[in-house]
């Protein structure tokens, strides 16, 4: 029987659970979890298949998930990450930008692309040698949680501080910092009021060539400062494991 866990009842729990009721990933029972339960409670009643709410993570591996889906915050990944581990249970992470900070090598832990792709491509480059990746990422202000009326560069430096300034918006600098050498990495956020798209430039420079890779994403309707792409990767990615279960 395969169960899937969910921390996290937001945009991306909720579309993720979605998916499960459309038929979209096989899955016989969905487990949610989410500091606030009456979200839980809410997601649950929206859909029409078999849902388990808990009040904690113990209770949720109580219930024997196959997999769990973390789709809260960095702290939740601190939090949890070593637990659920220590249980032999899978778990796909989206606050990428929390494994920055982590000493963590398992064959466990899940990554999907996110709001970007090429990631073949550039871990391909990395075992050659990777001079540099710049990633140049334009948001709408409110995505930044600012109201700047004109273009503005509002950070560049290391994905580690990307990350920790902006932890919700810049898991995609999490992301390529995971796939090759992280002070590789070199990021640009600009708040741009003129685009309603989270657009993602990446330039690489290797040692046999240069690619550049762009990415521009409709924000999820219901949380500006993640792509659409971002939980969509996580479906596909959360499909695959499923699949190697049967």
């Amino acid at each position: 029987m395969k169960k899937v866990g969910i921390i996290g009842c937001g945009a991306i729990g909720t579309l993720i659970s979605g998916a499960v009721e459309k038929g979209l990933v096989g899955c016989d029972e969905l487990i949610l979890y989410d500091r606030n339960i009456k979200r839980a409670e809410k997601l649950k009643n929206s859909l029409h298949v078999p849902i388990t709410v808990v009040k904690s993570l113990e209770e949720m591996i109580k219930v024997k998930p196959t997999i769990i889906v973390e789709a809260a915050s960095q702290q939740a990944v601190r939090e949890y990450l070593n637990r659920i581990l220590a249980e032999n249970i899978e778990l796909l992470v989206m606050s990428v930008g929390a494994l920055l900070d982590l000493d963590v090598e398992s064959n466990k832990i899940h990554i999907s692309s996110g709001a970007i792709g090429g990631l073949d491509a550039v871990s391909s480059a990395a075992l050659a040698g990777i001079d540099k990746i710049t990633l140049t990422t334009r948001k709408n202000p409110r995505a930044l949680d600012r109201d700047n009326k004109e273009e503005k560069l509002v950070y560049t430096g290391s994905a580690e501080e990307a990350v920790r300034l902006f932890p919700r918006e810049m898991n995609v600098a999490a992301t390529l910092a995971l796939t090759t050498q992280s002070e590789k990495v070199r990021v640009n956020v600009i708040s741009d009021p003129k685009v309603d798209r989270n657009v993602h430039e990446i330039k690489i420079e290797w040692k046999h060539g240069n690619m550049f890779l762009k990415f521009s994403n409709d924000p999820h309707p219901e949380n500006p400062k993640t792509s659409a792409l971002a939980a969509w990767s996580a479906i596909r990615l959360l499909k695959e494991i499923l699949e190697k279960h049967s």
